[in-house]
Parts: structure tokens; sequence; C-alpha cells
């Protein structure tokens, strides 16, 4: 089930003996976890009547003894384990439920303890590439369990609108443009931008207006937004905002193949869009959804500005400038500020 379907449930108050946690997104499970908290136990039992192990240093029958166990104190417990996946047997893939774990957690939902519940959380693996198998395991190994709630990683656009309503319940102004390098540069992380948004907050204070500076001051993973602006700054084909930009990169010794690469992928967007007869930033967020890939609205608006100003066949040798410069910046001979200028040079000419 996905977080909006737990939520209704918990909402009735009948609650499983045993839930699984899954999934990389640590904001909201720690979220569902406070609220699971909160159904579970009264804030007068909560120290009582909440438990807290670690599969990676005790069973999975040990937790669930431990649920079995009464409390002279509170009237209902919570159980709470974290690193779920420890529980799988090594080696046995395809026997996992007759393992002593499979047997002991079948053993326990035949017979749950009156009034404890078990909280089982794994945010090891990824939904998808590499980890999608592991996951799949650990899916069938837990396929008993009555309640198992996922949490993928946020989206991009999904991690921006995220963005809005806690720069907004903070009392912070942030301009689109900036929350959107921001959530960008810190790979949409909804855990990590809830942290550095409460940081802005508790440090410019309520009804403060967020500037590059204070993100690139207060944000360590932000002075990756100096990429993000080089790359608008060439897109407008403005010169003086590329060069400063350039030189800010310089003095914080970012990793400039990264920066090509973002303005790569902008020209090829632009390019695209030009081929397209795109005319509009809704065209062009539904062309490329179209294709599997996707932008939310400032990038729309940025690919846009980028067709507008350069022609196709401007785009073209743009890109193969790029790639040239790429392939310098790598090489270990070439004076990688000579480089980078003159592509700021041949792009704005």
């Amino acid at each position: 089930m996905n977080v909006a379907e737990f939520r209704r449930k918990l909402s009735t108050g009948k609650l499983a003996p045993v839930i699984l946690f899954v999934g990389p997104d640590g904001y909201e499970r720690d979220r569902c976890r406070r609220e699971l908290i909160e159904a579970v136990l009264p804030p007068e039992d909560r120290d009582s009547g909440l438990a807290r192990h670690d599969l990676d240093s005790m069973t999975l029958a040990d937790v669930l003894d431990d649920a079995r166990s009464m409390s002279l104190f509170s009237p209902t417990r919570l159980i709470h384990a974290t690193g779920a996946e420890a529980a799988l047997p090594r080696g046995r893939a395809g026997k996992d439920d007759e393992s002593p774990a499979g047997q002991a957690l079948a053993a326990y939902l035949q017979r749950p303890t009156d009034g404890a519940t078990v909280l089982l959380e794994s945010g090891r693996y990824e939904f998808d590439n590499d980890d999608k198998s592991k996951v799949e395991r650990l899916l069938k190994f837990f396929a008993q369990v009555p309640w198992v709630v996922e949490f993928p990683r946020f989206s991009d656009v999904a991690a921006l609108e995220l963005g809005r309503e806690l720069a907004r319940a903070k009392g912070l102004r942030i301009a689109e443009t900036k929350l959107t390098a921001l959530v960008e540069a810190l790979g949409a992380d909804a855990s990590r931008l809830s942290a550095e948004i409460e940081k802005l907050a508790l440090f410019l204070g309520e009804g403060t207006e967020v500037t590059d500076d204070h993100l690139d001051s207060l944000v360590p993973d932000a002075r990756a937004t100096t990429v993000f602006r080089l790359v608008a700054a060439l897109g407008e084909g403005n010169r003086l905002e590329a060069l400063e930009q350039l030189d800010t990169l310089f003095r914080q010794n970012e990793y400039l193949p990264l920066a090509l690469s973002f303005l790569s992928s902008l020209f090829r967007m632009a390019l695209a869009a030009r081929e397209s007869g795109l005319r509009t930033s809704q065209q062009v967020q539904a062309h490329f959804q179209q294709a599997g890939v996707s932008i939310w609205r400032s990038r729309a608006d940025q690919v846009l500005a980028t067709a507008s100003v350069f022609s196709a066949a401007k785009l073209r040798r743009a890109l193969r400038l790029i790639a040239l410069a790429d392939r310098m910046v790598r090489d270990t001979n070439p004076s990688d500020r000579v480089v980078m200028e003159s592509l700021v040079f041949r792009l704005t000419a």
C-alpha cells in the first residue's frame, strides 16, 4: 500500500499486528512512524510502551519474543525494529519461508499478542535498478505481513511541491527558480530538503526572501546551484552573467564535466523543442513527458527560452562545442579556465 492508504487505515483505529515499512524515502517513513506511535501509544505510555531494536544485531525471532512479553506499565506496546532486510537468510533464495525467521514470523501471525504492534522497517534498497531483485525478495519474504507500506523516493515534481509547502509553513520566500535549483542540488531528497529549509528558516527568520548567497552559504550541496545558474545564463545568451557564474565555479572547485553535462542536456532539449515546433512551456512538458522524460515548469521555461535565443544550426554547433570542451577539460594538459571561457564566448557570440 502507499502512504495515503496507510493513513486511511490508521485513521480507522484497527491496526495490523505486524507492519512493514519498505523503501528509501526517509521523510515520509519518519512521518508515518510518528503517526503510528501517536495512534498506538498515548503520551503517558510512550516511554514504557515503545521498544526499539535493530535486526542487524538481533534476530527477528527475538523481536517477536519481545512482542509476546507483557508490560507491567503499559496496556499497549509498539515494538519497532529497523534493518528488516537482515532477517532474510543468506544464500537461500527461494527457501526463505522455511528459514527460522520465516517460521517465527508465521507462528507469531497465527497468534499475535493483544495490544502489541510490531513495526519492521527496511530503508536500504531502491525499488529499481540493481536493487529491484533485492526488494522483490524482501517483499516475498514478508508477504504474510498484513500491512506493507512502500516509500519510494520523491519524484522531482513531488519534491518541488514539498519544498513549496515547507517554505510556506516556515514563512520563507523562495523564488521558484531558486527552489528548483535547490531541489536539483539535493537530488530531490525529501529528508534533506526538509532539513535545509528548516535550517534556512531558523537562520533567516520568518518573512525573509532567500537569496543565492543564502543558499550558497547555508546549504552544503547548494553550491551546485551555481552550475544551474551558469546553464541558465548560457541558455539566455547572457555572456556577462555566464562569466561571473563560471568564475564562481572555479573558486568553488566544482567538477566542470557536471556543468557541461547539464549544459548539453539543456541544448539537446532546446533543439528537440525547436525541431518539434513547440511554442509553449506546456507543450514542452507534454512533449518530453511522452518521451518518458519528466521536467517541471521552470525547466520547460528554460528550454523554451534557449530554443528562442538559438537557431537550430547554432544549437547543433553548441552541442559540438560542448562535446569538444568536455573532452578537453578531462585532459590533463589544457587550462580548464581557458577552455570554459572560450566556450562561453563562442556560445554567446
